[in-house]
C-alpha cells in the first residue's frame, strides 16, 4: 500500500509558498523519516535537471544565495543528499523551521506520525530577524 501525502510550505503568516506530494509505503513514519524522504526527492529532482541553477527546497544548500524562486547556485553542480539531509535535520533542531501535523506542532524528530491522505503536514520556515 502506498499513501500520497501533501507537504505544504508556509510562511509564519500562513501564506502557502510551495507544495509537494510524497508517496509513503506506510501511514506510520517518524518525522525524521518524513524529512529524509522529502530531502531525497528534492535532491533527486534537482540533480536530474539539465540546467541546475535554482534549487527550490526545504533548506538552503551550501554555496548558494537566496533568490526570489529558491536558492541560486553560484556555479552549476549536483547537490549531495547526505549534506542536504544534515542541513535539514540541524535546521529543525535549531528552530530554522517547524512542522505542523493537522495543526499540532511536532517537536521530536523521532516522534511517530500517523498520516492519512487527508493529513495536513505544514513546514513553516522561520526567517531570522535582521538588525537589533
Amino acid at each position: 500500500m502506498t499513501l500520497a501525502v501533501t507537504l505544504i510550505d508556509e510562511t509564519t503568516s500562513g501564506d502557502v509558498v510551495g507544495k509537494t506530494t510524497l508517496k509513503l509505503v506506510s501511514e506510520r513514519v517518524t518525522l525524521r523519516e518524513l524529512i529524509t524522504q522529502r530531502i531525497r526527492e528534492e535532491v533527486d529532482k534537482f540533480n536530474q535537471q539539465k540546467k541546475q541553477e535554482i534549487f527550490n527546497g526545504l533548506v538552503q544548500p551550501s554555496d548558494t544565495e537566496k533568490s526570489l524562486n529558491g536558492y541560486k547556485m553560484r556555479k552549476p553542480r549536483l547537490i549531495e543528499f547526505d549534506e542536504q539531509l544534515l542541513l535539514a535535520l540541524r535546521a529543525f533542531e535549531s528552530n530554522g523551521f517547524f512542522v505542523l501535523l493537522d495543526d499540532k506542532q511536532v517537536e521530536d524528530l523521532d516522534e511517530t506520525l500517523t498520516l492519512s491522505e487527508h493529513s495536513r503536514v505544514g513546514f513553516i520556515k522561520l526567517v531570522p530577524l535582521v538588525g537589533g
